[in-house]
């Protein structure tokens, strides 16, 4: 693929390239993933004794990314870097030490690694609520880790998720709720990697954050006739914040909010919301490609959208984005509208359930993208929406061209470290332009209403943890590989490999480093 680096308009420097690629295809099929690797490309010195390494200075980490790969808005986040390490070692959810809810109730910054695989069948909804953490999923052995039944909440202020499935269903009887979610207003979080799937509300949303990223997830198939008390209810996302980035994420299979962009309705601060949306592929919606934006300063750069089987049926089907004007009913003042920067976006015309017209219609939109804007307005017209270059949002952010997202998006995205049935489908589906399942209560084209339309969750193998003996979050043969000492549990949060991030976080880096594009 060919690299397309822009750099910025209106001071956004927008670059790219922070990792080394290990793989032409490291999302294909589910492998049981080694507890080795290298020190993730990340400069550093190694030895054959622990004595014998560098120790750097603490730096300072304001200006250091979360990991290789971090960017947006959130990419400065620190997690639980340097704090105390907790294992997850069971699947259960009764709380108990050594579960994932023990384990994300605690305090003090703190790094989560697994030593199981397999679904956790959650009893409640899972919130964290106490920050300064990093739940690390790249750790679990097996086939990874997937969430069930209810809510992954985030409520709490620097947080990093990585490689997290939360792959909700409607087998317990509750009100419609989300996959994943954050929106209590919280600071710095980074999403990366995750994949979300079969909410009865939306299957991710994120806003009133700020310093937030939501990057390289794979958010599809929220249910579209299941238990919501509304009815029909199968929605992608509500995305938005004070400083918030979405970049090469793929959403796929939603009627609707793909995503609805939540606006400054509840803060009543449109000076404030900054959000910017570049390199998402969204594939098969079921209305327009966006909606809404009530108050703030948004940009739309290089997506790609792929009208699918479902999309042809709909009139909006060659829509980018229908901007909204606030009701007043909240925090805005009545008729409050955002502005917008669109640039780059592509519009796919492959999909065999359109017509010639459609098809010239999706190239107009290709030729002058703000062809594919609308608006619902009594207050202003069209061309007072547009701006005529772009916000300042994130001090850096990596760019690809519309295109070029779609390939790394589709190789790269969700939790492929260990790529699961659900994701691959997903791809390939996109890939092609079709889909495999309908609905059992009115879903068609691609809508489904519960998990056993598609076959149910898969069968994830729970796996065997490599030894670590001092608990420090690094497993005995890679410390003694790079030169640490596998029986001082004080050395994972050195700066030994390093002068930017810990040895557990060079341990952690390395087992992904392939997953971000290197061109």
């Amino acid at each position: 693929m060919k690299q397309l680096i822009k750099f910025s308009m209106s001071g956004l420097a927008l670059f790219f390239g922070l990792m080394a690629c290990g793989s032409d295809n490291p999302g294909g099929d589910i492998t049981t993933g080694g507890q080795t690797g290298t020190n993730g490309g990340q400069t550093g010195t190694t030895g054959s004794e622990n004595n014998k390494l560098t120790e750097y200075a603490t730096p300072d980490r304001s200006k250091i990314a979360a990991f290789p790969g971090a960017d947006g808005a959130g990419k400065f986040t620190t997690g639980g870097a340097g704090g105390t390490v907790l294992t997850v070692t069971s699947l259960a959810d009764d709380g108990s030490k050594g579960t994932l809810r023990w384990a994300i109730n605690q305090t003090g910054p703190r790094t989560i690694v697994f030593a199981v695989g397999g679904i956790i069948e959650l009893k409640s909804a899972l919130k964290v609520n106490n920050g300064d953490v990093t739940i690390a999923g790249q750790t679990a052995p097996g086939d990874g880790i997937c969430l069930k039944n209810y809510t992954f909440g985030i409520q709490a202020d620097n947080v990093i998720v990585r490689f997290i499935r939360s792959r909700m269903g409607a087998d317990i009887k509750q009100d419609g709720d989300d996959a994943m979610n954050a929106y209590k207003g919280n600071d710095r979080i980074i999403v990366d990697h995750c994949s979300m799937s079969w909410s009865t509300d939306e299957c991710a949303t994120f806003y009133k954050n700020t310093n937030f990223t939501l990057q390289w997830c794979i958010i599809s198939e929220s249910l579209a006739n299941s238990i919501h008390e509304k009815g029909a209810h199968g929605y992608g996302g509500i995305w938005g914040g004070e400083g918030a980035s979405f970049h090469h994420n793929l959403l796929a299979h939603h009627t609707n909010r793909t995503p609805r962009l939540c606006g400054s309705r509840y803060t009543g601060t449109p000076e404030k919301e900054k959000v910017e949306l570049f390199n998402n592929v969204i594939y098969n919606y079921g209305s327009e490609g966006a909606y809404a934006g009530e108050g703030g300063s948004y940009n739309f750069l290089n997506n790609y959208y792929k009208p699918g089987p479902y999309t042809a049926t709909k009139s909006t089907y060659n829509r980018l984005f229908t901007a909204y004007e606030d009701d007043g009913k909240n925090k805005n003042q009545k008729g409050v509208y955002g502005h917008f920067y669109f640039d780059g976006n592509y519009m796919d015309n492959t999909c065999d359930k359109l017509s010639d017209k459609q098809r010239k219609s999706l190239d107009n939109v290709n030729s002058d993208n703000t062809v594919g804007l609308a608006m619902k307005s009594e207050f202003t017209d069209k061309s007072n929406l547009l701006a005529t270059k772009a916000f300042e949002i994130a001090e850096h952010a990596s760019l690809q061209s519309a295109k070029d997202a779609f390939e790394s998006v589709l190789s790269l995205a969700g939790a492929s470290y260990k790529r699961d049935a659900v994701d691959t489908r997903i791809v390939e589906e996109t890939r092609k332009g079709t889909y495999t399942y309908e609905g059992t209560n009115g879903g068609t084209l691609g809508m489904i209403d519960k998990p056993s339309d598609v076959g149910g969750w898969p069968n994830y193998a729970n796996g065997t943890a490599a030894v670590d003996t001092d608990g420090d979050g690094i497993p005995d043969e890679w410390e003694k590989k790079n030169g640490l000492n596998p029986n001082d549990k004080s050395d994972g949060a050195k700066y030994n490999l390093s002068p930017s991030y810990t040895n557990l976080e060079v341990y952690l880096n390395s087992l992904v480093e392939g997953l971000f594009p290197t061109k």
